[in-house]
């Protein structure tokens, strides 16, 4: 895979015709609008198909899929404009491989609310290991709220991922509350009946797995958490599922704050089969403008994850998104938007303003004036970003990676990552 930065004058044509590729698919797997305008500074990620299939008449996907010994997901990742969909025609050409190098396996997770658009859904499913749709909270007894994740959990399963049920503390107000951890931490009846009521509802949708994602909880919920997650996980390692837990992004046991305090990362290690580090966020909303997960802060958190936490159990946390603040930033006063990455691209696109990419962080961000004359700044995730992350993956052997979250497009990202990585079926 090449990672190509536009630069004045470009355009998808001749940029394509430098790379020997067609046009239309690298401009399908960048996410590039239909008119083809493209951004100074803009990242595209360049990929040269090995090998191109004819639909004939009478093929299907599952024929050509046989016909070339591959999966139905690889077709689909390989040719993201299915959306997930088997229907073909007669003369579609579809990508069978790419010339991608050696791309080791990799365990990829991520997070769906029930609202999610279905083409999105179904399109991004098979770059993923596993999806979680957002989420069981608690309510002010302790019992699960209901989800209404049907439509999700059947569209993982057709797409061949895993679907996860995702626990977590948060209240009808979206607020992770740590009342509520406290009402099945420190009361065993409860704490029973919660356990009994996720089982049951793990048989009665299908999943076949469990996230669990306690927030903003204090220093003494920290060994009860752990506690729960350790009888959470013994039961279900009897069922064959593996547990997953997400933790704040913390670089040293005694990290103070209540996003840190009852997060324990030796004895969770020790409780999971997987534990997803929330490596994003640095660039927040009420906060000055900058990169939502810089390289050098995601490398603190690794170096110290690693040293307490077998590898082979970390998964690195990514953001789908970035944000837009106007500028300059007042504390207290300034609050970001969030956008898509597709979204940033197109800003630049419209308000004609190159995109800068910071090495230091290793980020892309600009600034531009709207039409009520206000500066604004945005960062945000592009290929080149995207691909940093992922490295880390390789250099810290790291068991793969979790998407906060699909309900944003970005065919970019999943073009780097199937050619970057071999994603991983479930194996359970």
């Amino acid at each position: 895979m090449i990672l190509h930065v536009v630069g004045p004058g470009e355009t998808i044509c001749s940029i394509a015709a430098q790379y020997q590729v067609e046009p239309g698919l690298l401009a399908s797997a960048n996410g590039v609008a239909g008119d083809g305008r493209l951004a100074v500074g803009q990242a595209l990620a360049v990929e040269k198909v090995r090998l191109y299939h004819v639909v004939l008449p009478g093929d299907t996907l599952w024929s050509i899929a046989r016909k070339y010994d591959v999966s139905l997901r690889t077709l689909y990742r390989n040719n993201y404009w299915l959306y997930g969909n088997p229907d073909i025609y007669p003369g579609q050409v579809l990508i069978i491989s790419y010339r991608a190098g050696d791309r080791p396996p990799i365990f990829t997770t991520s997070y769906a609310y029930p609202f999610i658009l279905a083409r999105l859904l179904s399109a991004t499913l098979p770059y993923m290991t596993a999806m979680a749709p957002f989420t069981y909270g608690l309510d002010k007894d302790g019992d699960l709220r209901p989800l209404d994740d049907e439509r999700l959990l059947s569209e993982t399963v057709r797409l061949g991922a895993a679907p996860l049920m995702h626990l977590s503390n948060l209240t009808e107000d979206d607020v992770f509350s740590p009342e509520r951890s406290a009402l099945v931490l420190f009361n065993s009846e409860k704490q029973a009946e919660l356990i009994a009521q996720i089982f049951s509802t793990m048989e009665r949708k299908g999943c076949r797995g469990l996230d669990v994602d306690f927030e903003n909880l204090p220093a003494e919920q920290r060994v009860p958490y752990a506690t729960f997650l350790r009888t959470l996980h013994s039961r279900l390692q009897g069922m064959g599922y593996p547990l997953m837990a997400a933790v704040a992004p913390k670089t040293s046991d005694d990290q103070p704050g209540l996003l840190y305090e009852g997060h324990g990362y030796p004895e969770l290690g020790e409780a999971v089969d997987y534990l997803l580090l929330m490596t994003y966020e640095w660039g927040y909303a009420g906060g000055p403008p900058m990169a939502v997960a810089p390289l050098p802060q995601v490398r603190q958190v690794l170096d110290y994850a690693v040293s307490v936490v077998p590898r082979e159990k970390l998964l690195l946390g990514i953001p789908n998104y970035g944000y837009n603040w106007p500028v300059p930033y007042r504390q207290g006063v300034t609050r970001a938007v969030s956008l898509s990455n597709q979204e940033a691209v197109a800003l630049a696109v419209e308000t004609g303003t190159a995109i800068q990419y910071d090495e230091k962080v290793q980020s892309p961000w600009f600034q531009y004036t709207d039409r009520d004359d206000q500066r604004r700044e945005v960062w945000f995730e592009d290929a080149r970003s995207l691909t940093a992350k992922l490295e880390l993956v390789k250099e810290y052997g790291l068991a793969g990676c979790g998407f906060w979250n699909l309900m944003r497009p970005w065919p970019q990202g999943w073009t780097v990552l199937n050619g970057t990585f071999a994603v991983e079926d479930p194996s359970w």
